[in-house]
C-alpha cells in the first residue's frame, strides 16, 4: 500500500522553481497579520503554495489521494518536460503544446481561488438546479404513468458515481411521500467537478491557437497562487479575470518563467513565437498577472509590487484562515462520510 500523500500542492513546485533565487523563492503576501511582517519572504517550493488533504477525500472507507497522484501523473509530469523545452527555446511539437494547455486548464480550477469560486457559484445555484431536476423528473414519470408508458433506465453514467449526491424518499406533513434531494458542497463535490473539467469539458473547448511571448528587458513575469488567468473585457470596457472559454477575444495567459509567458487569444492568430512585447504591453499583463494573485506573489524582482497590490493587513482574518484550513481534512471527512462512493 503507497504513502498517502499529505501535503497537496496546488501550484506545482516544478514549475515553481522558474521563480527561485538560490533555491528559494521570494515570497509576497497579501494577508498578513500585522505591519511589521516583512515584505518579501523567501521559501523553498516544497514548503509554499500548498494544503495538507486538498485533493483528499473519504470514499467511504478510507482516504484516497487518488485525485493528487492523477494531476501529477496526467497533467503536471508532461508539462515539466514541455516547460523546460519553453525555457530552453526548443521546438515545441504538438504534444508540447497540448501539454502545456492542459497545464493551463488544470490551474484553472485546482487552486483555492478556483475551490472559492466553484462553492460560491453551488452557494448560489445549486439548491434551485435540484429543485428544478427533480421537478422535470416527477413531471415526467407522471406524464408516462399517465400514458401508460413504462420509461426504461437511463445508461449508467460513471462520471456520476463519485457526486455526492442523495436522491431520498420522505413523508411528508400530510402523510403523502416525495422525494427529496440532498448535495454536499465541499471538498468532494469540488473534487468532482474537477474531474468533469479535466476529463470531459477540457474537450469541448474551443481551439486555441498558443505561443510565447517575452517579457522585454527589464520587465519580468511574476506568477502567484492563481497563475492562469482568462481576460476578457465587456462592451463597456470593463475586465474580467474570469473571462468565458469560448467568448470571442477571450486572453487565455499564463506565466511559465520570469521571461516566458503562455499566451491564446480566441478567434485572433497569435504572435510569432518568442514575440517580444513593448513595454506598455509587459507592463499591462504584469498587472493583470498580480491583480489575479489570491495570497501570494512569486517574483524574482520586487519593484513596485507592494504598491500595485497592496496587501492586507488582518491578524483576526489571519488566524481565521489558518483554522480553516487546520480543520479542512477532518470537517470535509465526516461530511463526505455521509456520501460514500
Amino acid at each position: 500500500m503507497g504513502h498517502l500523500k499529505k501535503d497537496n500542492h496546488y501550484v506545482p513546485q516544478a514549475y515553481l522553481k522558474q521563480w527561485t533565487i538560490d533555491g528559494k523563492i521570494p515570497t509576497y503576501r497579501l494577508l498578513v497579520p500585522h505591519e511589521n511582517c516583512e515584505l518579501w519572504k523567501s521559501h523553498s517550493p516544497s514548503s509554499i503554495a500548498k494544503h495538507q488533504h486538498l485533493y483528499t477525500y473519504f470514499s467511504g472507507a478510507k482516504d484516497s489521494d487518488e485525485v493528487e497522484q492523477w494531476l501529477d501523473r496526467d497533467f503536471e509530469s508532461p508539462a515539466t518536460i514541455s516547460i523546460a523545452k519553453v525555457i530552453n527555446e526548443s521546438r515545441l511539437t504538438p504534444e508540447d503544446w497540448n501539454n502545456l494547455f492542459r497545464f493551463a486548464v488544470a490551474q484553472s480550477v485546482r487552486t483555492p481561488a478556483g475551490l472559492e469560486s466553484f462553492m460560491q457559484r453551488q452557494n448560489q445555484t445549486l439548491k434551485t438546479l435540484l429543485i428544478d431536476s427533480l421537478e422535470t423528473s416527477v413531471a415526467r414519470i407522471g406524464v408516462a404513468l399517465n400514458a401508460g408508458i413504462k420509461l426504461q433506465p437511463a445508461p449508467a453514467d460513471e462520471s456520476l458515481s463519485k457526486l455526492p449526491l442523495k436522491v431520498l424518499r420522505v413523508k411528508n406533513e400530510d402523510g403523502t411521500e416525495g422525494v427529496e434531494a440532498r448535495a454536499l458542497n465541499g471538498r468532494k463535490m469540488w473534487i468532482w467537478h474537477l474531474r468533469h473539467v479535466l476529463t470531459r469539458t477540457i474537450h469541448r473547448l474551443p481551439k486555441y491557437h498558443w505561443t510565447i511571448l517575452h517579457a522585454p528587458s527589464g520587465i519580468s513575469w511574476p506568477t502567484s497562487d492563481n497563475p492562469f488567468i482568462r481576460l476578457s473585457r465587456d462592451a463597456n470596457g470593463k475586465l474580467s479575470l474570469e473571462g468565458g472559454w469560448d467568448v470571442p477575444g477571450v486572453q487565455l495567459f499564463l506565466p511559465l518563467s520570469p521571461k516566458h509567458l503562455l499566451y491564446a487569444c480566441l478567434g485572433v492568430r497569435p504572435p510569432r513565437r518568442g514575440t517580444i512585447l513593448n513595454d506598455s504591453d509587459a507592463r499591462f499583463f504584469r498587472d493583470i498577472i498580480l491583480q489575479s494573485a489570491s495570497r501570494y506573489i512569486f517574483s524574482i524582482d520586487a519593484g513596485e509590487i507592494h504598491q500595485i497590490r497592496p496587501r492586507k493587513v488582518s491578524q483576526e482574518q489571519c488566524v481565521a484562515e489558518a483554522q480553516v484550513w487546520a480543520s479542512w481534512h477532518e470537517v470535509q471527512s465526516k461530511e463526505e462520510a455521509d456520501y460514500p462512493d
